[in-house]
């Protein structure tokens, strides 16, 4: 049952960070979305700008797959599962890039959400 539940909580967390990566988009077409996405991308910047902060969801799985006999890693989540294949060799200057380039690519999404919202109030 453990390994089950570190496995769903393994697919929660990558939901999570394509929520956060493509939420916006979905604010382009619902602008409802933009009150539950515009939190987690905050919190999903402010995880990435603070070295050594983990997201609870990373100790629970590994805590999980320690239960389940399974083994587990250290460090955190994208660095484990997602590291190897789009960043190997990331140095803390490569993830404060990506979290600018996140937030970038928001300011982008979301000042063409306020334009849309404008007019629909007009």
């Amino acid at each position: 049952m453990d390994s089950f539940l570190a496995d769903l909580v393994m697919l929660l967390h990558f939901s999570f960070i394509l929520f956060v990566v493509f939420g916006g988009l979905l604010a382009l077409r619902w602008l409802g979305f933009a009150a539950v996405h515009l939190p987690t991308v905050v919190w999903a910047l402010f995880l990435e700008l603070q070295p050594g902060t983990l997201c609870p969801l990373t100790p629970l799985e590994q805590m999980l797959r320690h239960r389940a006999g399974e083994p587990s890693y250290t460090g955190g989540f994208i660095g484990h599962y997602l590291g190897p294949i789009i960043y190997p060799n990331m140095t803390l200057q490569d993830q404060y890039f990506i979290a600018a380039a996140l937030f970038l690519l928001t300011l982008v999404i979301y000042w063409r959400v306020y334009r849309r919202w404008r007019r629909a109030r007009k």
